[in-house]
């Protein structure tokens, strides 16, 4: 069948490109995934993508498509779910640490990613020298939340034809679409989900917001720290969260302005192993957690506590 028709609209360069429809982007998406494009189509469709840029209706129509193959878990109360795809490079990758501590203060958590970079600090492999296992299915991840640790999930197991895309980018370069819808995936059923999303540039950070009120989601916005939508150690980021597609205030925070006048002790080395090491003095209570990333943990739980108000209210009026 092929995707050549796709091309003709989305490839022809920054200026002439034609945007796709929702319902065009998730049959285009659906066919990369199904296997129905060769490579040189998908090659192709990913450096178009890359120079033309995802509007908001491609976005939701890639999305729809990658969640209709998605690999979910059910869960009976609100989730967190952070997903992890760049890794460290200059900082500590200290998702596993949000992670963590939410998984400790009582949130259900579910981390989802790439395994293997060659030139970056991924969360799995901090998560393996901190002795944590990857969830293989349903029961790996409820064991996991019933002894109050993150579940960590390869995007392999949630969807193999996404990971075959990811992987695309080792062969032209560059990163594609495959990537930043990863980044908006849910993966829970049967309760409420607030997702973390990260951004670099601030116009698609608009966008995502555009998302999360146009889809009515539970998100958590914020500009990555490399990538990671863990805060910033150092500077305290924007965030804004957005419930049922309102955002709220409550659980929001405006980035820090001006000059910092006092940094967070963090591990000289960003390698797997120092990293660990340090979340777990962290955790442990030896060392302070950085500012930002604490007040990160308030909101999400503040937020998770108005999740799951409408489930204890329906139990109430059961009862």
């Amino acid at each position: 069948m092929g995707i050549a028709g796709y091309l003709k609209e989305i490839g022809r360069g920054a200026a002439g490109a034609r945007s796709l429809s929702a319902d065009a982007a998730e049959a285009l998406m659906g066919a990369v995934l199904d296997g129905e494009a060769s490579d040189l189509e998908i090659g192709a469709f990913a450096l178009a993508m890359r120079m033309k840029g995802e509007t908001l209706d491609e976005l939701v129509g890639f999305l729809a498509a990658a969640q209709a193959r998605l690999t979910s878990f059910h869960a009976d109360g609100p989730v967190v779910v952070i997903p992890s795809y760049n890794g460290a490079r200059r900082l500590p990758n200290l998702t596993p640490l949000l992670a963590m501590t939410l998984a400790q203060e009582g949130a259900r958590v579910l981390v989802h990613g790439v395994g293997h970079d060659p030139a970056r600090v991924t969360t799995a492999t901090i998560f393996h020298d901190l002795g944590m296992p990857v969830a293989q299915d349903e029961g790996d991840v409820h064991a996991f939340w019933a002894r109050h640790e993150p579940a960590y999930v390869a995007t392999a197991t949630l969807s193999p034809a996404l990971q075959r895309l990811l992987d695309v980018r080792w062969s032209v370069g560059l990163r594609n679409s495959g990537h930043t819808i990863a980044k908006m995936l849910n993966p829970c059923t049967g309760a409420r989900v607030l997702r973390l999303a990260s951004f670099t540039h601030p116009e698609f950070g608009a966008l995502l917001g555009a998302w999360a009120q146009r889809e009515r989601v539970d998100v958590m916005l914020l500009r990555g720290t490399e990538g990671e939508a863990a805060a910033d150690p150092r500077r305290q980021p924007r965030m804004e969260t957005w419930i049922g597609g309102q955002l709220r205030s409550e659980w929001s925070l405006p980035a820090h302005e001006g000059v910092v006048t006092e940094l967070p002790v963090l591990p000289r080395e960003i390698d797997a192993a120092t990293t660990a090491l340090y979340i777990q003095s962290v955790l442990s209570g030896e060392k302070p957690a950085p500012a930002p990333l604490a007040r990160q943990v308030a909101c999400i739980l503040g937020a998770l506590d108005e999740l799951q108000e409408p489930r204890l209210a329906r139990e109430a009026a059961g009862a």
